[in-house]
């Protein structure tokens, strides 16, 4: 699943990558379905480019929901990848709870994932507590708050 950002232009950013591996991953023999989560601004290309590579009963869009972020997602348990850009990184916190790849690694990157047996789903949670969780970020807002007051 993919919960997508738009760029200034109003396209996906990566789904289209994502996409565009699926031939690749169903034939290293994993069984895919890609869904879409998201503003609808952009889904008349990407409908098209799943048509163009023949996995259009692979891919589905969902649609604007409620945000489903990596953090949400590591802390249900669920295994994530993302590009080594912007924020991505700090929310995988460096790779240790989810895999960054750059862009030519994405369909390599998806196969030995979905090749690997599932993460403890419970370990993946208290770990992404354990970085990201409230007493960390009442610690960081703290910290930053100490910062201010001997700056002043």
């Amino acid at each position: 699943m993919t919960v997508g950002r738009m760029d200034s232009g109003k396209r996906y950013i990566g789904q289209d990558r994502v996409i565009a591996a699926i031939p690749y991953i169903v034939a290293q023999g994993h069984d895919v379905e890609y869904v879409v989560v998201g503003e609808r601004d952009d889904c008349v290309r990407l409908e098209s480019l799943a048509r163009e590579v023949r996995v259009s009963d692979r891919v589905r869009f969902l649609g604007s929901t409620d945000l489903i972020a990596f953090l949400e997602a590591m802390v249900s348990g669920t295994p994530t990848l993302g590009l080594s850009v912007a924020g991505t990184t700090d929310a995988l916190a460096d790779g240790e709870l989810g895999t960054i790849v750059s862009e030519p690694e994405i369909p390599p990157a998806i196969v030995r994932i979905l090749a690997k047996p599932k993460p403890d789903p419970v370990a993946l949670a208290e770990a992404t507590r354990a970085r990201f969780g409230r007493s960390q970020f009442a610690a960081g807002v703290r910290a930053a708050l100490s910062r201010l007051m001997e700056a002043s």
